[in-house]
């Protein structure tokens, strides 16, 4: 039984029909695995095509004339880059440079931006927002009025078209179409490396669009397959790899970082860290021996302690054990070093993810 202090997605009861494990992720009740397990799910993903509830990620609204260009003015990435109907992955800084919170902002016009966050930073995102907008623009915090289902793979887009969803616009862009009166955002775009999309959709429709996305033979996935699909292809997850401690610079994210831009949250520490050199990087790790790693283990070049991993996993297409690790600047792709496993040691190179190779976008 889910806790009464959990919220859920609109979704949960078919869900439970499906037989899913659930675990709690950021205050919310989410499906774990399905009785086909992590690994079947995962594959599914790899080789044809899976459908996630990611209905906890955030939702924000920022509205109002010259909205976009406040956004820009807050958050790292140049939003100028894309116009109206392109997405973006951007990051909200401190004011010391660490990542409040990594996330997609959604252009729909210059008067008109919509923001997707983590699940357990979308209140902070609305906050600082809100605090910061000038009179004319307003922050909504939507975060319980949509669903979002990832359709991932690379049969992906023949579930869109089986289900007159739009399917064939670019990587990183958007498109909105009616379903039974309810109007979906289309995005191409997901957390796994594979062709795929991510429907926000209102909670009111997101039941009978699951249905009609398993109708249509996509596989049902949950959070764990998630982490080991975006562990392969080296994406970071906030709280882990990302965090108020550790910087775009560090985590290797200056393509997401507009350096131009006259203003941003967090630019002056950022600026001062990039010019001086990070004292550490975020950097893969492939086992070469027999052994999982794990966040939080200590990575040694003999018994020298260098690092510390941040995630880790076995890697199901690779079938070998993988993480991230924040090392000292001196390491880079080829070294050969350790992990500290319960006193075992574990040997692993250094490698610059991904890990694995997906389908094209």
């Amino acid at each position: 039984m889910s806790e009464p202090s959990l919220l859920t997605s609109p979704l949960h009861s078919r869900h439970i029909d499906l037989g899913a494990k659930f675990a709690e992720f950021a205050g919310w009740d989410m499906p774990l695995q399905y009785p086909s397990g992590v690994l079947a799910e995962h594959q599914a993903v790899r080789t044809g095509v899976g459908v996630f509830d990611v209905s906890h990620l955030g939702k924000v609204w920022v509205t109002g004339e010259g909205a976009a260009a406040f956004v820009n003015r807050c958050l790292a990435n140049d939003l100028d880059r894309i116009g109206p109907g392109g997405a973006q992955y951007t990051l909200c800084l401190d004011e010391n440079g660490g990542v409040v919170d990594d996330l997609i902002a959604y252009r729909f016009a210059d008067d008109q931006v919509f923001l997707i966050p983590n699940a357990a930073n979308t209140a902070e995102v609305a906050r600082r927002l809100a605090d910061a907008a000038p009179a004319g623009i307003e922050v909504r915090d939507v975060h319980r009025s949509f669903a979002v289902l990832a359709v991932q793979g690379p049969e992906s887009p023949r579930i869109l078209e089986y289900l007159g969803l739009p399917h064939e616009h670019d990587y990183m862009s958007f498109r909105e179409h009616l379903v039974d009166h309810a109007d979906v955002i289309v995005c191409r775009s997901g957390y796994t490396g594979e062709t795929g999309f991510e429907l926000v959709v209102p909670n009111e429709a997101a039941l009978d669009l699951f249905d009609g996305i398993l109708v249509a033979g996509a596989s049902p996935c949950g959070l764990g397959a998630r982490d080991t699909l975006r562990l392969e292809m080296g994406y970071p997850l906030h709280g882990q790899d990302l965090s108020l401690d550790i910087t775009p610079v560090q985590a290797r994210l200056g393509w997401a970082v507009g350096w131009d831009k006259p203003e941003y949250w967090g630019k002056a520490a950022l600026d001062a860290e990039k010019a001086a050199g990070p004292r550490r990087r975020l950097w893969g790790l492939e086992a070469t021996g027999k052994g999982v790693p794990r966040a939080h283990m200590t990575v040694l070049d003999g018994d020298t302690e260098v690092g510390e991993t941040t995630s880790g996993t076995h890697a199901p297409t690779l079938k070998k054990g993988v993480a991230l690790a924040l090392l000292d600047a001196a390491y880079k792709p080829g070294a050969e070093l350790e992990l500290d496993v319960r006193g075992r040691r574990l040997p692993v190179r250094v490698v610059k993810p991904p890990f694995t190779k997906a389908t094209p976008k």
